[in-house]
């Protein structure tokens, strides 16, 4: 009897193992379906999003000039190659980064067209902008009521403020130390003016010829004079080398030169505002200064300041 009773308790066992077992499976593969769906859920979501900004930006009735950069297929813009944060290239993908590297991509996505980027320089970026090779530039380019009778600016969408790189062993701290120095700027930048006129508020230069809108740094000689250059690591390697004394430029652009011995001096000067900067008159320019302030408005920059560590 009582083997009879184990044979049957043994059977019940198994049975509930085969069944718990078999619930289990069920359980999986019915999660598993549940992902998957999820999954392709997801994915076409973002796919109608894709086709919802396509189809928009195709209804939409653009400007002449925003419509051909549209038939084109291609948004052609031109950005710094050496500015970490802001346009950056690396030397090994050849990709560029950067906080004006996406807001490039952005208005391309606004417009629903590709994005082609084209490095530019200080002395570069107005002549391409003007030839018609690029149809805006977003290359830490300041904004100033003498570029504004060229070119058209955006609202700013980064300011930031210039200041002077040194080496430590220099001695230089202020502004004071930049007396009789030579300092390295940037060609067809406007950094050299900016120092001299916060030397000439602090009383370290006299100031009696000097204009601010006929200003030639190639020329300026009183109280300190200026090497340029076509490029920052042409300025950093002069730095270096002690072809110069000091290096001026925006403080956002420094901070990838400063590596260790070199130090900024205590002043800060000459607020820059950032714009994206489209032909004069374009009607291409309001679309970009729309575009810029609903994504201030909205947060979108100021997360990308925070992203890049601007």
């Amino acid at each position: 009897m009582k083997k009879k009773l184990a044979i049957l308790l043994a059977g019940v066992m198994v049975l509930s193992m085969l069944a718990g077992c078999g619930s289990s499976g069920s359980d999986t593969a019915a999660d598993t379906a549940e992902e998957t769906t999820a999954e392709e859920s997801t994915e076409e979501s973002a796919e109608a999003d894709t086709e919802a900004e396509e189809t928009a930006a195709a209804d939409t009735e653009w400007p002449e000039d925003v419509q051909a950069i549209i038939d084109r297929g291609v948004l052609r813009v031109g950005v710094k190659s050496d500015v970490i944060g802001f346009g950056y290239q690396d030397p090994l993908t050849g990709d560029y980064s950067g906080m004006e590297i996406d807001l490039a991509q952005m208005i391309a996505d606004a417009l629903g067209v590709d994005v082609e980027y084209t490095t530019v320089t200080a002395a570069t970026r107005g002549e391409l902008l003007d030839s018609g090779d690029l149809d805006c530039v977003l290359a830490t380019f300041t904004i100033t009521d003498e570029r504004k009778e060229s070119w058209d600016f955006s609202t700013p969408y980064y300011t930031d403020a210039v200041t002077v790189l040194v080496e430590d062993s220099s001695g230089i701290t202020d502004l004071s130390g930049l007396a009789g120095a030579t300092v390295g700027v940037s060609s067809s930048s406007t950094s050299a003016l900016a120092l001299v006129q916060a030397m000439i508020e602090q009383g370290l230069i006299s100031g009696d010829n000097f204009d601010s809108e006929t200003f030639d740094a190639s020329t300026w000689t009183e109280g300190v004079s200026f090497r340029q250059y076509s490029d920052y690591p042409a300025i950093s390697t002069a730095l270096s080398a002690g072809e110069v004394d000091a290096f001026c430029v925006d403080r956002s652009i420094l901070n990838a030169y400063r590596t260790e011995g070199r130090s900024y001096i205590e002043d800060s000067f000459s607020p820059q505002e950032y714009g994206v900067t489209t032909k004069k008159g374009s009607g291409f320019s309001s679309v970009c200064d729309e575009l810029i302030t609903g994504w201030l408005a909205d947060g979108t920059i100021d997360g990308l300041i925070e992203e890049y560590g601007l």
